[in-house]
């Protein structure tokens, strides 16, 4: 490499590194509004918001940006650079172009918008009340309608949103992926319904301490490798994960009194995305790179630790008899296969983070159907409600009681987050698919499981997804690691065998 090619790169990482600086920062406020910021605050701390990302907003799409991009891009240059540098090219390239299109007083109005629609959510969640926030999830819905005129699409305007969490992910192919799995899983839990081995759950629902469940929360986290020193774990009302460098990923839970499992699985799925982000290469910090691919293979970790490992027999086997210590009273009495069948039990319900392994997937289908009808045109916020409670009794045969339980119960709408939800179903078929090949390379993963080798099972994700950050698009990485691209019937077999085990069918 020249020294000139070397200064002008050192001067283009330079100018990412400081674009990543007002990113992390911006992070660390989202953070704080959402895991105890003083309300009477979050008017004027939206507007700091809004003000940083649109400072950071006209740095990616400023002239010099555009200089840096057109100079790297030039046959001859772009192929002396190394993979790393290619690919942040790439990156950066890909996001200039898209955000050039966006005129930068309108992208301030919208951070200022989410920020702001975000609390009002929170209140109208907590007093079912939809109405208070419907006016603000209109202007968001409008304003990313507006912005994928300004973008382009092709075929259907969801793509351009699908495309943001989930690289070359399309309706046309959504749609065939989400057919396969639910003319198959439609008539297994048909067969649950009818099955007489129904499992007792009545002793999960009494008072569980929550000073005990915190305690049991954090040794989990320690004993499946969530490095305490670049991280924290939180309470919000909905759980989430920030990773603001491989040094800082933090994450949140939820606490329930009277459940002494949904805090417990919604840490350990948390979990799964800091293991990734705790372990990207640090050669790919203070770049766009250093994050996970996608959301899709993101939610494969924390659906792979959460289900596969934390819903798994060999897993309570080992740790159950540390929580009946912490709750003698409650489970002293109760088997561990009792436990375990309990917490898989399949039943549809109205809540999705609190949703079976088996029918959380319906969840996302009915988000999905709701999406793409929002940007199609055939439905209008106004008429969610109404259009949410018929999908859910369509697919789950349940009906929500009010707007709490239904249509304002998740948070990602009031971010503007549109083609977010059905990475959670992708990340069930790609966990199902690194499984499947973990268990040719490491041997069973219940055996590993009940040797508590989580170690040698993170050090394999390390070094095959984890570490790459973003250098890899998921398609390379699902074909790299597993050797096919992605396959939904891994998923299916998968459930198949464990839910069919559980309820003898």
């Amino acid at each position: 490499m020249s020294e000139s090619l070397a200064a002008q790169l050192e001067s283009f990482r330079s100018y990412v590194k400081k674009m990543k600086s007002y990113g992390e920062a911006l992070d660390v406020m989202y953070w704080d509004l959402r895991t105890g910021a003083p309300r009477k605050g979050m008017e004027a701390r939206s507007e700091v918001i809004g003000e940083l990302s649109s400072e950071m907003f006209k740095m990616s799409v400023s002239d010099e940006m555009g200089r840096y991009l057109e100079s790297l891009s030039e046959p001859g240059t772009f192929e002396r650079l190394d993979e790393v540098n290619r690919r942040l090219v790439e990156e950066c390239k890909k996001e200039y172009d898209r955000s050039k299109k966006i005129p930068p007083d309108k992208y301030k109005d919208y951070v200022v918008l989410t920020s702001q629609a975000e609390s009002v959510w929170e209140d109208a969640k907590h007093q079912s009340d939809f109405a208070m926030f419907q006016p603000y999830l209109e202007k968001i819905v409008a304003a990313n309608l507006e912005f994928i005129e300004l973008w382009g699409y092709e075929g259907h305007r969801y793509n351009t949103l699908l495309d943001m969490y989930e690289p070359g992910m399309t309706v046309e192919k959504l749609d065939k992926l989400f057919a396969d799995v639910r003319e198959q899983l439609v008539p297994l839990v048909s067969a649950i319904q009818q099955s007489n081995n129904v499992p007792d759950t009545s002793f999960l629902k009494q008072s569980f301490d929550v000073a005990e469940q915190k305690k049991f929360s954090k040794f989990i986290l320690s004993e499946l490798g969530y490095d305490f020193e670049a991280g924290r774990l939180d309470e919000s009302v909905h759980p989430f994960a920030t990773g603001l460098n491989p040094g800082d990923v933090r994450i949140t839970t939820r606490y329930l009194p009277e459940d002494v499992t949904s805090a417990l699985f919604g840490t350990i799925h948390e979990c799964g995305h800091a293991l990734y982000e705790q372990n990207i290469s640090k050669e790919l910090i203070g770049t766009p790179l250093c994050t996970g691919t996608s959301m899709g293979i993101h939610e494969s970790q924390s659906r792979f630790w959460e289900n596969m490992i934390g819903r798994s027999r060999p897993f309570w086997h080992r740790y159950y008899p540390k929580l009946q210590e912490l709750y003698p009273d409650r489970l002293g009495n109760v088997p561990v296969e009792t436990f375990y069948k309990a917490i898989n039990t399949v039943q549809p319900s109205l809540i999705r983070i609190e949703a079976d392994e088996l029918t959380y997937n319906l969840h996302i289908m009915i988000r999905y159907e709701i999406e793409k009808a929002l940007f199609d045109g055939s439905l209008s916020v106004a008429d969610l409600p109404a259009y949410w409670n018929a999908k859910y009794k369509e697919y789950l045969g349940v009906e929500p009681p009010n707007d709490g339980e239904g249509v304002l119960q998740d948070v990602h709408w009031s971010g503007g987050a549109f083609g977010y939800f059905p990475s959670y179903s992708l990340g069930n078929m790609y966990s199902a698919q690194f499984r499947r090949t973990i268990e040719k390379e490491l041997g069973d993963l219940d055996d590993l499981t009940a040797n508590g080798r989580f170690a040698e099972l993170k050090d394999w994700l390390v070094e095959r997804i984890y570490r790459y950050g973003k250098l890899q698009t998921p398609h390379e990485i699902v074909t790299r690691v597993t050797g096919e691209p992605l396959n939904p019937q891994y998923l299916i077999e998968y459930l198949r065998t464990k839910y069919g085990e559980i309820y003898g069918l």
